[in-house]
């Protein structure tokens, strides 16, 4: 596992991509910075992190034989490794907010960003990038965000914290062919945050809507039962979940 540390840099995924157009990068390489000046989420997010108090990074997953068609998995796998190592450190009413944000409780702790390389219909490699709130603990104009000094009252050593993640991740993605899809999704499902609850959704035109959150579809899509009892699926630009 090689590791390039930076003191600073716009985006860790950004860093990463660049050098693999003039590099040839072992599988797993990682790119972590002190400072991240643009760092993005899904959607086109501003991901907002204070010098030195959190991790950003990014990780190089080369595959050989992965379909677009399960590209889920990836997102599926990456989650549930992030969820159980943080589990480990008993942070409270720890969830998976589709499609891949990490809460505690209503606050979004860890967030994260996979940028896919194509050939074919096959996926060569994949950017994975992380962005976990550790030791920050002032988030300006940001609602339902806390980090894990919040939560659990204690400093944390950065360093050792990204070597489990890395570990753990390392083991998941190595794995996640190994392993039943079936078992995966279920997993997934399992620690999806509001499942089987009330909850209230935006679509794209700014129109608010009931409905209870079933799972997800072999694509990944967003299961909905809406007040008729209809089950329907919506795609990550189709709908917006409201606290």
């Amino acid at each position: 596992m090689e590791l390039i540390k930076l003191s600073a840099t716009d985006s860790t995924n950004a860093y990463l991509k660049d050098l693999m157009l003039s590099n040839s990068l072992k599988d797993f390489t990682t790119v972590v910075t002190e400072n991240q000046l643009s760092g993005r989420g899904q959607m086109g997010t501003v991901w907002d992190s204070e010098g030195g108090k959190n991790l950003t990074f990014s990780v190089l997953k080369k595959f050989n034989n992965f379909y677009i068609l399960d590209q889920f998995l990836l997102s599926i796998c990456v989650s549930l490794s992030i969820y159980n190592t943080l589990s480990k450190l008993h942070l409270p009413n720890l969830s998976v907010k589709w499609p891949n944000d990490i809460l505690s409780g209503n606050s979004k702790i860890c967030g994260i960003l996979l940028e896919n390389s194509l050939s074919g219909n096959k996926i060569q490699t994949s950017v994975v990038g992380i962005g976990l709130n550790v030791n920050q603990i002032v988030f300006n104009n940001l609602n339902n965000v806390s980090s894990l000094k919040l939560l659990l009252g204690k400093n944390f050593h950065l360093e050792e914290l990204l070597q489990k993640l890395l570990t753990d991740l390392k083991v998941n993605l190595d794995n996640m062919h190994n392993v039943a899809k079936e078992k995966l999704f279920s997993d997934y499902e399992n620690i999806m945050f509001r499942k089987n609850k009330p909850s209230t959704f935006e679509d794209p035109n700014g129109n608010l809507f009931m409905g209870f959150i079933k799972g997800i579809s072999s694509q990944g899509k967003l299961l909905i039962e809406l007040e008729d009892k209809i089950v329907k699926e919506f795609g990550l630009k189709e709908i917006k979940l409201l606290y």
